[in-house]
Order: structure tokens, then C-alpha cells, then sequence
């Protein structure tokens, strides 16, 4: 695939400095650029490396102003990263572009599929399934009975999407995305053996939501297990039956969310945190790596450290004298020791 600065400056509506017929067929870091590629300019830390650069191309703010030559045609904009994360995604998207459907795919006579989809080999699609238009399913995708799938969602290599889910439009699933296996729900008996408590609820994931590869989802015991729009999670995460997630919250990898814990919009959590069940996460609250919650967490954007997991700055302060526990137990005896004598 090949570009032009011209189609380059009018997908970001920037302002070209140089060859507009300059041509890229590739992306690459400013520091490594060579001819042929298109790089960006966002970090004053890496300025230097725009005059060495060997780009073709650069996209940079519309307020730099070169202190010295630069061989590269510059594309201005208000915003070099946003743009080339814009620019990144309509490559995806020409990249990852396909239609048809294979005949080694197996789809349900009941199945209704809307127009320019993809079903790639191997995949199978269950009974009274509704698969929107543009949707790409790869190779090696399983898809339940009565499954819905909103319009532009991709399914990558080896999702699995059990029965009776719900999943929006302009979703994107990883290889090996489970959604709506079990909830982990046993019952203890009286001669110490546990008792399968049937699953029967779904799980529904809402509009713009991304699930990064081997994350699970659990369907609810009854009822739903909820991710809302704009969620985006990590690869390896658990979530567990009846959890709600609400609208753009990020969770890094390694997070387990366990049974009906509600967590608010515009959440941040990091990676490796345990999140016990029936809690309360209140909106913009932010969750540092490695935290254990045990508690709800109830103030609007909270700022959370530890296991237990309190608030960040007590945690520091917390954690300094933490790291002097020693000197202050040594200091503590010899105190002792002249009190006493």
C-alpha cells in the first residue's frame, strides 16, 4: 500500500511543508526512519532525530518551527500523536480488510448474516445466530446458538462466544476472547462436596468495546455480566458472573474481577489487581498495579495503592517508613536498651 503526503495531509487535514507527491509504503520510529516511511514527531525529547531522520515523511504540530534543515516533507497538525494513531488505524483497516465467506466455514441454515461480512475457515456459527454487516469473523471462530453481533465488530483467530451473548457494534476481539463460559458458582453441601449452580443468565457487551487476547468473560448466574461502551481490556484478564463495567473504563492485564462488583465509568486499573465480589467502584477512580481490593470503593475519582489498597498518597508516606523498618527497629532497641539501663 502506497501514500502520498497529499492523501496523507487530507485524512488529518494538516498542512504539507514540501513534496506533496512524496510517497511512503511504511511506518517507522523517527529514530530509525528510512526512506520510504512515514514517521511522527510528538515528544520534544526526540526532536533531534528529526534532522537525521530519514523519513519521508513527518507528521509534527502545526507550531514547530525547524532549527536546522530537514530532508523529510512535513505534514502539520494539531495533534502529531492523536493523528498518527488515526493515520495507524485506517492502515489497520485497508490491512485488515477482508470479505467472503469461506466454504470451509459451517453456518446454521437459521443463521442471518447482513451484507460484506467475512466468515473465515473453520469457523463455526450456531443456530439462530444474527451476524451484522461488516463483521469479520477468522478462522477457527466459534459462535454459540442465538448470538448477536453488531455491525463492523472483528472476531480474531480462535474467540469463542458461547450462546444467547450480545455483543454491539465496532467491537474488536482478540485470539482466544472467551465470552460466556460459566460463573464460577458452587454450592458447599453437608458432606464437604460442591453443587454445580447452573449459569443461565448472558453476557452483553455494548458498542466500541475492545478485548484483548485470552480475556473471559463469565455469563451471569441470572440476568447479565455487563461491559459498556468504550470499554477496552487488556490481554488475560478474568471477569467474573454478573460484574458491570460502565462506559470507558481500561483495565491492564492480569486483573481479576470476581462476581458482582460493579465498577464505574472512566475507571483506570492497572495490572495484576484482584477485585473481590459485591463491591462498589465509584466512576473516575484509578487503581494502581498490583492492588487488592477489598473494599468499595465509594469517592469519585479515588486514587488507590496497596493490598489492602488505600489512598496513593498514605500509601507512599506509608511505604517510605516501610522501607526504613529496619533502621527504626534497630534505633527502637537501642532506645530500649538505654531506658533500661
Amino acid at each position: 500500500m502506497e501514500f502520498s503526503a497529499k492523501q496523507i495531509a487530507k485524512i488529518l487535514n494538516g498542512k504539507i511543508e514540501g513534496n506533496p507527491e512524496v510517497t511512503i509504503n511504511n511506518l517507522s520510529k523517527i529514530e530509525d526512519g528510512k526512506q520510504g516511511t512515514l514517521s511522527f514527531l510528538a515528544n520534544p525529547k526526540y526532536t533531534q532525530y528529526i534532522y537525521s531522520t530519514k523519513a519521508s515523511i513527518i507528521i509534527v504540530n502545526k507550531n514547530f518551527i525547524p532549527e536546522h534543515k530537514v530532508t523529510g516533507t512535513l505534514i502539520k497538525v494539531e495533534d502529531p500523536y492523536s493523528s498518527f494513531a488515526k493515520l495507524l488505524e485506517v492502515y489497520n483497516q485497508i490491512k485488515l480488510n477482508k470479505s467472503g465467506i469461506s466454504e470451509k466455514a459451517f453456518i446454521a441454515e437459521s443463521t442471518k448474516t447482513g451484507n460484506n461480512v467475512y466468515i473465515g475457515e473453520f469457523a463455526v456459527i450456531g443456530a439462530n445466530a444474527i451476524i451484522g454487516k461488516n463483521v469479520k469473523i477468522y478462522p477457527h471462530v466459534y459462535i454459540g446458538d442465538n448470538v448477536i453481533i453488531g455491525e463492523n465488530t472483528t472476531l480474531f483467530a480462535g474467540a469463542k462466544i458461547y450462546s444467547d451473548n450480545i455483543i454491539g457494534k465496532n467491537c474488536k476481539f482478540h485470539a482466544g476472547v472467551i465470552i460466556g463460559s460459566d460463573g464460577f458458582g458452587f454450592a458447599p453441601q453437608s458432606d464437604n462436596k460442591f453443587q454445580k449452580v447452573a449459569q443461565i443468565g448472558n453476557v452483553i457487551i455494548e458498542d466500541n468495546v475492545e478485548i484483548g487476547a485470552n480475556t473471559t468473560i463469565d455469563r451471569a448466574t441470572l440476568g447479565s455480566t455487563i461491559i459498556r461502551k468504550g470499554v477496552k481490556l487488556d490481554n488475560l484478564i478474568q471477569i467474573a458472573h454478573n460484574v458491570e463495567i460502565g462506559e470507558n473504563t481500561v483495565i491492564a492485564a492480569q486483573t481479576g474481577i470476581s462476581g458482582s462488583t460493579k465498577i464505574g465509568k472512566n475507571c483506570m486499573i492497572g495490572g495484576q489487581v484482584g477485585i473481590i465480589g459485591h463491591l462498589i467502584i465509584a466512576d473516575d477512580v484509578k487503581i494502581a498495579a498490583q492492588s487488592g481490593i477489598g473494599a468499595s470503593i465509594e469517592k469519585k475519582g479515588a486514587i488507590v495503592q496497596g493490598s489492602p489498597a488505600f489512598e496513593v498518597g498514605k500509601y507512599k508516606r506509608a511505604y517510605v517508613h516501610f522501607r526504613n523498618l529496619s533502621n527504626i527497629t534497630s534505633r527502637i532497641n537501642e532506645l530500649e536498651k538505654k531506658i533500661g539501663k
